[in-house]
């Protein structure tokens, strides 16, 4: 029988404690029977120890030995001697659903609560509705005189994508490029097309959550590698002489990276390191998939604000064993959602027959508004890193401030923070945190190992008050959430 862990299970269980009528144990039962419906929990899963579940949960074990009592009582828990507590099912076809990113979307107070930091998405520039407004007639007509399916995308927004990246020095046709609906569904097509179910992939320890998600649907076998530290390395040894000792095991589907500006400690390798990546990624002729989603919200401290598109890691790999995913949402706008594939026509001519399967093609209002985007890179590239620098800097002085205790490397880019809480369990915080109407995402939902449990990603892309407002709480949670 699958156990489901308690790490994950909390993230599920997100805004249980503050809905819904009655005492804890009713409301948790509740939230518990909802993913067993819902099928966000696989009918047959075995539940994490009353213990270990009330540790995460920052509740008293009574309050889930109550709440197990319920189920069972109404038939949606069975007690299996030796074995722990199962709970029944809708008997769901899902092998593995999202947890904790797009649940916390969806769970969003709407304003009522004290802060919500679960997110460090931008909010748009104005660029966005310029370029909305410039759009004419002339834009369009030409299209008009087709049914409106661009399977690979419109040719201007393929050829304006390699266009940005040959002047970076990258060679690039447009052929080589597949428009995707943002770089998540990018991610989401790279594992449908390229990893089978059981399939090793190796990914770095932590990394982005959306990637651990397609990557799970689809069965692979997740193996982490490298560290939080600002050169890819931790206290495990440096990601690049992992990967050799691994292949020296057996070679694995793909290796997926995110070299600059990773999500979510925001650190960027240097030249070094990212030599001694493509070195060893050659060597083992591995297939390597490079996410730059937020390469584009690099500080850029000391540099100057035109810089060009940075030149991807797998730039001097062969084209046919490599993957790069891009996208102009991180930048411009979430509802922007345009975003990328670059790699060669084989793969993107696979990527796309996929796509064409699920939505048939990208809207081309948004492709078209993407490619008076693309001519206004270096303008946004100036305002996002002015707006950014001032409001990390704002950010870390803040968190010193109220938080001397706290731990965290300055980023070279991105929207947060990633925060050492020495002591505590942020997964027990995060969830003593949000019946104070504060939502944070703990360490552990960017690992795929349940890992850096005495994380926390702090956002400040949308200024501090919010974080000014949460701190206080977050730091009595922490002193629970540790003792």
């Amino acid at each position: 029988m699958a156990r489901i862990a308690s790490t994950r299970l909390s993230r599920l269980l997100t805004g249980w404690s503050s809905q819904g009528p009655g005492p804890l144990p009713r409301r948790l039962a509740d939230a518990l029977r909802e993913l067993a419906e819902r099928g966000d929990v696989t009918g047959g899963s075995v539940l994490p120890s009353q213990r270990e579940l009330a540790l995460v949960l920052g509740v008293s074990r009574s309050t889930v030995t109550a709440a197990y009592g319920l189920l069972e009582g109404e038939g949606w828990l069975e007690s299996v001697r030796g074995s722990g507590s199962r709970l029944r099912g809708s008997g769901a076809l899902d092998r593995y659903v999202a947890e904790g990113r797009l649940v916390s979307f969806n769970a969003r107070s709407g304003g009522s609560g004290t802060a919500d930091l679960s997110s460090g998405a931008l909010p748009g520039l104005a660029a966005v509705a310029e370029a909305v407004g410039a759009l004419t007639h002339g834009d369009l007509g030409g299209l008009l005189g087709d049914d409106g399916y661009h399977p690979y995308g419109i040719a201007a927004l393929r050829e304006g994508i390699a266009a940005y990246y040959r002047a970076a020095g990258v060679p690039t046709e447009a052929e080589q490029i597949l428009v995707t609906s943002g770089s998540q569904q990018a991610v989401w097509l790279v594992a449908q097309a390229l990893v089978e179910p059981g399939d090793t992939v190796v990914v770095e320890n932590p990394t982005y959550r959306g990637a651990l998600e397609a990557l799970r649907a689809r069965g692979a076998r997740l193996v982490p590698v490298g560290g939080d530290g600002p050169d890819g390395e931790g206290a495990g040894g440096g990601g690049p002489a992992e990967l050799r000792r691994l292949c020296a095991r057996g070679r694995p589907r793909l290796v997926y990276l995110q070299p600059t500006v990773h999500n979510p400690t925001g650190r960027t390798l240097d030249g070094a390191a990212r030599r001694e990546w493509r070195r060893v990624l050659a060597e083992r002729e591995l297939f390597a998939v490079e996410d730059t989603a937020c390469a584009e919200l690099a500080l850029g401290d000391g540099e100057d604000d035109d810089a060009t598109a940075p030149v991807p890691l797998v730039a001097g790999l062969p084209m046919a064993s490599t993957v790069t995913v891009g996208t102009l949402s991180k930048l411009f706008w979430g509802g922007l959602r345009v975003g990328w594939v670059r790699s060669s026509p084989q793969v993107v001519a696979r990527l796309a027959k996929i796509k064409t399967s699920v939505d048939l093609a990208c809207s081309v209002v948004d492709q078209l508004v993407a490619v008076r985007l693309l001519e206004r890179l270096p303008e946004a590239r100036a305002r996002r890193r002015a707006e950014l620098r001032g409001q990390r800097d704002a950010a870390e002085a803040l968190v010193r401030r109220a938080a001397p205790h706290w731990e965290w490397t300055r980023p070279a880019g991105g929207p947060a923070l990633w925060v050492r809480i020495p002591g505590a369990d942020t997964e027990a915080l995060a969830q003593l945190a949000r019946r104070h109407g504060v939502s944070v995402v703990p360490g552990a939902a960017f690992s795929p190992v349940d890992g850096f449990r005495d994380r926390l990603r702090l956002p400040y892309a949308h200024g501090t008050e919010a974080l000014a407002a949460a701190l206080p709480i977050l730091l009595e949670c922490a002193d629970r959430a540790a003792g």
